[in-house]
């Protein structure tokens, strides 16, 4: 039974996915996060033109190719309607980028196998998740805003915290779907349900303790490299 509701989590994520983030193209995309959910957006960096998903950026070895802000900046992120059509009408194949943090979720991510173990403890645990992100190599669960004091704390109260976790909160970014970076099209894991009001997301305490317990249980605890 948990096998073919998992198929129908993954059937609807895809859809939904289709609906909200490829069919309407990064335009479209951008407009629901930055106008009906009121979450921070800008254009990313994009990729080299001539190809091999190598970023646009100056650096050669970027970590994350296209998938990051350069020009503008990332204070520059806005909720602005007229704001983003410019930005995505001049470059409508850019990366919508979410400033996380503030008033905009912000995410705890790690490497996609892992990733997945750690959704399945989740739901094993009951606990409730909102939108999940991926790409080909990580997994980036949308958790609330919280300040760099309450994820100290938090941290601190681990006996263990697995090297390969990562986390995007104030003054921190994440590409969003359907954009086309370095490491593939970023995707829906777990789609936002269809609608205006922007989506629910979780506290990070209670991500954090079920990941890092997956994490541990299973040894995935060295960095990504």
């Amino acid at each position: 039974m948990r096998e073919i509701l998992g198929r129908r989590r993954r059937l609807l994520s895809w859809r939904i996915g289709t609906r909200s983030g490829r069919g309407a193209g990064q335009l479209g995309a951008a407009l629901t996060f930055a106008t009906a959910w009121r979450w921070p957006v800008l254009p990313g960096v994009g990729l080299d033109r001539r190809g091999g998903g190598r970023c646009a950026c100056p650096d050669p070895e970027c970590v994350v190719p296209g998938a990051h802000p350069l020009d503008p900046g990332l204070l520059a992120a806005s909720t602005d309607e007229r704001m983003v059509r410019w930005w995505w009408t001049n470059r409508p194949a850019a990366p919508v980028v979410l400033a996380t943090g503030g008033r905009a979720p912000c995410a705890v991510s790690l490497p996609a196998d892992a990733g997945e173990r750690a959704l399945a403890a989740l739901d094993e645990a009951g606990i409730r998740l909102g939108p999940v992100v991926a790409t080909e190599s990580r997994v980036f669960i949308l958790v609330a805003p919280y300040s760099l004091a309450q994820l100290g704390e938090l941290l601190h109260a681990q006996d263990h915290v697995p090297g390969s976790l990562r986390f995007h909160g104030e003054g921190g970014y994440l590409a969003l779907p359907p954009s086309g970076t370095g490491q593939g099209t970023v995707r829906w894991e777990r789609a936002p349900l269809p609608g205006s009001a922007a989506p629910w997301v979780p506290d990070v305490e209670a991500v954090v303790d079920a990941v890092v317990d997956a994490l541990t249980r299973t040894g995935v605890s060295a960095p990504e490299m």
